[in-house]
């Protein structure tokens, strides 16, 4: 098949899968091409599968805010015809499945053009609930020729929300043999000179994922008087507010902040515990990422997070912001390495069990044949 993929360039788990999902596709047999602002954050290599597409905005003095829709819209058209895609994937509704409605309309009667979308939740649970663009959101759902989304948790929400049904959930996925606990010495000296345990979390830092939790987590660890370090991997507009909470609780030499990474793997390989107190996560793919990297999970019992980690077995759920409850079920992990491992080992089987690509990858491209059986002119 010859598949065009939308998703957002930036540093965040929509803009992760559906890069990952590009180039496992590709890896069997099919061809890809990337239609996007820019050059997604995951997508590292280009080869004879795997293309990139960039949509160029027109600068012109009429325009307080340039229209990307439209000009997603325009670029898809145009690689549709130039590549003779069979269908395109977009990765969050607004826009990116407007604007492939857009292009699939454009191209009637020459060619049809399937459009599948994938939900990945604040689509859904903050922008499409908000009422200025529910409308136009459903719209771009119920016009989809195929609708999935990542968790049971995220398809009744948009069934609540949309009044809309037809939605297959298939999970995130994480490649077994990327993702897997391996020896990266020079990493974990340099971020515990002195052997301590480290806790870790990895966000784009944005409110709702709570990342000011972690030091108060931190700081309560530390009061049990177990010796540990925090590790915050990423960036976004709540850093600065992490940073200061943490001078004031008087732990910010306590933390490393690292910034953007490109081999998350790697942190994950030397952490602990790994910390996701969200607000919302609508499936939780840095937990799937370190729970194969046998890292027991510490996180919010919310949206599709008890899909992924199971309480008491991979890692603990605890109420949203209960960061008493975090901290006590960290100091038990860190003091007790026997209890961590196992909790590690399960995790991994877990992960691997159930997300693993083959056993993913595989209902994607049976929902695209799905899709392509059933769709005419």
């Amino acid at each position: 098949m010859n598949i065009g993929i939308t998703v957002y360039p930036t540093y965040g788990g929509s803009g992760i899968v559906g890069s990952e999902l590009g180039k496992e596709l590709a890896a069997r047999g099919h061809n890809v091409h990337f239609i996007s602002s820019a050059l997604p954050t995951r997508l590292t290599e280009l080869n004879d599968r795997v293309h990139f597409h960039e949509v160029e905005m027109m600068s012109y003095p009429l325009f307080e805010h340039q229209p990307y829709t439209l000009a997603l819209a325009t670029k898809m058209s145009t690689v549709a015809e130039e590549q003779q895609l069979d269908l395109l994937h977009v990765h969050y509704a607004i826009p990116h499945s407007i604007s492939a409605i857009l292009a699939r309309e454009s191209l009637k009667p020459r060619r049809r053009l399937p459009v599948v979308t994938t939900l990945h939740g604040t689509d859904i649970t903050l922008v499409g609930a908000d009422r200025s663009y529910l409308p136009i959101t459903r719209y771009g759902i119920v016009q989809s020729d195929g609708v999935t989304a990542i968790s049971n948790y995220l398809k009744e929400a948009t069934k609540e929300i949309f009044h809309f049904e037809d939605i297959r959930v298939i999970p995130n996925f994480v490649c077994q043999t990327d993702y897997q606990r391996s020896p990266v010495q020079s990493l974990r000296n340099s971020l515990s000179p002195q052997g301590q345990p480290l806790l870790v979390h990895v966000s784009n830092f944005r409110p709702v994922k709570r990342p000011v939790d972690c030091v108060e987590i931190l700081a309560r660890v530390l009061k049990q008087g177990i010796e540990t370090r925090l590790v915050m991997v990423g960036d976004g507009s709540e850093r600065t507010n992490v940073e200061h909470r943490a001078r004031c609780l008087g732990v910010f030499d306590k933390c490393a902040f690292v910034g953007k990474q490109p081999r998350i793997v790697d942190y994950l390989s030397v952490a602990d515990v790994l910390l996701l107190p969200s607000e919302q996560e609508s499936f939780g793919l840095a937990a799937l990422e370190a729970m194969a990297c046998e890292v027991p999970v510490i996180a919010s019992r919310v949206g599709g997070l008890p899909e992924v980690v199971t309480d008491g077995e991979t890692g603990y759920l605890s109420p949203v912001g209960d960061v008493d409850k975090m901290a006590r079920d960290a100091g038990r992990l860190l003091a007790d390495g026997e209890l961590r491992r196992g909790m590690g080992k399960r995790a991994r089987e877990s992960a691997i069990s159930r997300y693993r690509t083959d056993v993913v990858i595989p209902q994607y491209i049976q929902f695209y044949e799905e899709i392509l059986g059933r769709v005419s002119f």
